[in-house]
């Protein structure tokens, strides 16, 4: 099976966009397309290899749904995707799918983020479907479109220094 890769360029410098995809997930990512949809308190990646993918909703419902298998801080980040193709948590990592993401410079402080998912075959019956779902417009795509509509609209705080 092959594997599924989308782009998308956004206005940021790749490391600025790497904190912001990863650092400010709560804050782009579509509350419908979390377990917890209007009552998320926090979504979030621990940018660290072996740190958890998690949701957290209300009454202390947590929700780890993938894995930090590597990361190259600022450029390039990794995890497994511990979701099954009807949206419950995997906890079994090799039942998982890979995503792996790329922030690369793309010019003047700007950058193009690289999203390749692989390895759908091993969500076991039905990673078809899964595949092309992701594949669609509501799919990454849409996900991506999310985050580059965050990088473009968000308010970043500056620091200016004085000499």
């Amino acid at each position: 099976m092959q594997k599924l890769s989308k782009s998308v360029e956004v206005g940021l410098p790749h490391q600025e966009a790497f904190n912001a995809f990863v650092r400010e997930l709560t804050l782009w990512w579509p509350k419908t397309y979390t377990w917890s949809k209007d009552k998320l308190i926090e979504i979030g990646i621990n940018p660290i290899p072996g740190g958890h993918c998690t949701e957290i909703g209300p009454l202390d419902f947590r929700c780890d749904w993938g894995t930090v298998t590597e990361v190259k801080y600022g450029s390039y980040i990794a995890f497994k995707w511990q979701i099954t193709a009807s949206r419950a948590p995997e906890p079994d990592p090799d039942k998982a799918s890979e995503v792996r993401i790329r922030f690369v410079p793309a010019g003047d402080s700007r950058s193009r983020i690289e999203l390749e998912h692989d390895k759908f075959e091993n969500h076991g019956e039905g990673y078809e479907t899964y595949r092309a779902a992701m594949d669609a417009e509501q799919g990454w795509d849409y996900m991506l479109a999310c985050f580059e509509k965050h990088a473009r609209t968000a308010k970043r705080l500056t620091v200016e220094v004085k000499s």
